[in-house]
């Protein structure tokens, strides 16, 4: 179901849209977790080890395809508010023929980095050769990674978010029918793991193929509208490079840390992978919301709603909030019963406790910064966004996990306080861009 976002009740439909997308990603992120359970299980330390530095470097590439494929999202629904839908399907078309290519890069670029990315993050020498298996894998299958973040661009620049709910979540049921069959069964450990998330991501776009051609589309979209309309694919670019980028970078700041931690040893990098995991999880509603609010106000911004666009972050503010209230309490005193999903191991489950506590802050502060960011994307203000993350990443967390890490015998606690003193900062830079954009004529105009 298309929706249009222009007209109606506001909190209604941002959630209505949210749930389904809260679904996708909570089923997405049940990709990693699964391997890391099923190995966490049925393995040792240095491969939960290996799967949490893996995936958190794959899962660094997909944020960055993820960000490319929101200038879809934002440029699409920007045209579809605007009624002109004609262009909108040239969007998509322009769209597919650019990212057919960015598939055929990534591909081969990752497959040839496997090893120094290993090397990069100073996975321990017991995980290594674990971790560069992993790595191999899933880049084999970065077609699939691409496509599908393809797919899921199309359908929220369209406000349809059941589609991509779907497909994920039946390519999520195979992929735990593969880690069981692989690893538990056939005993192939790492890789196991991680060929069964490439055959579930491969699924999930032929299912999603299948779908598309059953699904009403407010567009027309012929064989002649996919090909690269150096326009189009320059406005693209434009807006999804700074989202690109800011991931990349944002999730290099985390991946920097990751390394910090695995220098401390194996518990500690065993410990901040399960976190990892469960953060992935905690932060599954702002996460929505950041998604979900991109696509409302693209809408909003095409169609000349300004007001209505801001009700829309306010919104999304509060009832996101009402939900971080409830993550700050799980993960600051439950954490401890959450690790024990992941690992049995008491010495790895206590650091991934320790770790937790300190995130249980940011579950409180990312309700503001996440949609405050979906907003920002909606009114095509990539750029800011791009430069208040990676001043939040590289002059903020980077340095204060390092200097923290560098007392002896510091816990994790301390080390996973640089996020969220990373998000306060954030937060602020994004109260004055506001203020100073409402002194404009026409708030988030990006045309």
């Amino acid at each position: 179901m298309n929706q249009d976002f222009t007209r109606g009740a506001i909190l209604s439909k941002l959630i209505g849209f949210a749930l389904p997308m809260l679904l996708a990603l909570f089923l997405q992120a049940m990709y990693g977790a699964i391997d890391l359970l099923v190995v966490g299980r049925f393995g040792i330390s240095a491969d939960v080890s290996a799967v949490s530095t893996g995936s958190q470097i794959m899962q660094t590439v997909t944020f960055m395809i993820e960000g490319v494929s929101m200038g879809i999202t934002v440029l699409a629904g920007h045209r579809i508010g605007e009624g002109n839908n004609k262009e909108a399907g040239r969007v998509i078309g322009s769209g597919i023929a650019l990212f057919a290519m960015i598939a055929v890069g990534a591909t081969a670029v990752m497959l040839a980095c496997a090893r120094p990315l290993a090397a990069l993050m100073r996975a321990p020498e017991e995980a290594f050769g674990r971790t560069v298996s992993y790595i191999f894998v899933c880049s084999a299958g970065m077609i699939f990674i691409v496509a599908y973040n393809l797919i899921g661009s199309i359908f929220r620049g369209v406000g349809n978010s059941r589609v991509p709910l779907m497909t994920v979540a039946i390519a999520c049921a195979f992929n735990i029918i593969g880690d069981l069959v692989f690893v538990a069964g056939f005993k192939l450990g790492v890789a196991g793991a991680a060929l069964a998330t490439v055959m579930a991501q491969g699924v999930s776009v032929l299912l999603s193929l299948i779908i598309i051609k059953r699904v009403k589309m407010p567009f027309r979209l012929t064989r002649r509208d996919i090909r690269l309309r150096k326009r189009i694919v320059k406005r693209i670019l434009f807006l999804g490079i700074p989202i690109a980028l800011q991931d990349l970078l944002v999730s290099i700041s985390f991946l920097v840390i990751l390394a910090i931690v695995n220098s401390l040893g194996l518990v500690a990098s065993a410990g901040v992978g399960v976190a990892e995991k469960l953060c992935a999880f905690i932060m599954l509603v702002p996460s929505a919301y950041m998604q979900s609010m991109s696509a409302f106000v693209a809408q909003n911004i095409g169609a000349e709603r300004y007001d209505r666009a801001k009700k829309a972050l306010l919104c999304g503010i509060l009832s996101s909030l009402a939900v971080g209230v409830v993550m700050f309490y799980v993960s600051f005193f439950q954490g401890d019963k959450l690790s024990t999903i992941f690992t049995s191991d008491p010495e790895v489950i206590a650091a991934a406790a320790s770790y937790l506590k300190a995130y249980a802050f940011d579950c409180i502060l990312t309700s503001f910064l996440f949609c405050f960011s979906g907003y920002f994307n909606g009114c095509g203000k990539t750029m800011f966004n791009m430069a208040q993350g990676v001043l939040g990443a590289f002059c903020v967390r980077i340095p204060v996990s390092y200097f923290v890490s560098r007392i002896a015998g510091v816990p994790l606690f301390y080390i996973g306080l640089a996020t969220p003193c990373s998000t306060i900062v954030q937060i602020i830079l994004c109260l004055i861009y506001f203020m100073i954009t409402e002194n404009k004529k026409r708030v988030g105009a990006f045309e």
